[in-house]
């Protein structure tokens, strides 16, 4: 990664953070071929799939601008909703940069670029764990990513012979995430805060229109947990009051 990087090292490096992504590798082709169909039917073609795939590479935000341009919403509304979408990568960013302290710029640039859910979820369990750096949490990131934009390109191509209901492609993406948040409870706090971000969620979405329901849940659920840890730090640890 870097010149005082020997070879032996860059191996070792790109073996640990291969091994590493595979699992979100193998959910990315599914979650990408559905996109790439979807986005055909949508109108778009291989290669602005492929574009939007490197320049966006964010599913969530790349399912619901399909949709958007499906029901003929406008590119300024396309836009906005897939920035609105897009700020939790704030607190993610926020969460894994106490890991990346002393990074130079360039890295970070690029490091930041790669985030996504699953990587994030992924690397941040292995810098808490330890044996982990940030040249391997990079590999990951761009691993994962190179399997998105063939799998978003393969299925664009392919669109045209799958119908765009088929085989449930449309709950791949919540399937996925769903799993992830399986993978992040590791105590009652967790529970809790998910709980409070799931309500959250639906009661804002009900009274406010747009996506601006997905951050503001975030951040209440945040501030919660944390009320709680500081509160009842006996419940944050799993254990009922007395």
């Amino acid at each position: 990664m870097t010149d005082k990087t020997t070879t032996a090292e860059r191996t070792s490096i790109l073996k640990d953070g291969i091994r590493a992504a595979w699992p979100i590798c193998l959910g990315y082709i599914p979650i990408g071929l559905a996109f790439g169909v979807l986005a055909q039917k949508a109108g778009l073609s291989p290669l602005a799939i492929g574009l939007m795939s490197v320049l966006v590479f964010a599913g969530s935000a790349q399912f619901i601008a399909v949709a958007m341009l499906g029901t003929g919403a406008g590119i300024a509304a396309i836009v906005a909703t897939a920035f609105t979408v897009n700020l939790r990568h704030l607190l993610m960013s926020s969460a894994i940069s106490v890991y990346l302290k002393g990074l130079h710029k360039r890295w970070l640039s690029l490091f930041a670029y790669g985030i996504t859910d699953e990587s994030f979820a992924l690397n941040l369990v292995r810098f808490r764990e330890g044996n982990w750096d940030w040249k391997r949490a990079l590999t990951v990131n761009h691993v994962t990513n190179a399997f998105w934009v063939a799998s978003t390109v393969i299925g664009g191509l392919g669109g045209a012979l799958i119908p765009a209901h088929a085989f449930g492609i449309d709950y791949a993406l919540m399937g996925m995430f769903l799993c992830l948040l399986v993978y992040q409870l590791r105590g009652r706090l967790y529970v809790l805060t998910g709980l409070i971000a799931s309500a959250a969620a639906v009661i804002i979405s009900l009274v406010i229109p747009g996506n601006s329901y997905i951050v503001t849940a975030s951040v209440i659920a945040a501030t919660a947990g944390l009320y709680i840890r500081r509160r009842w730090p006996r419940i944050a640890r799993g254990k009922g009051p007395r």
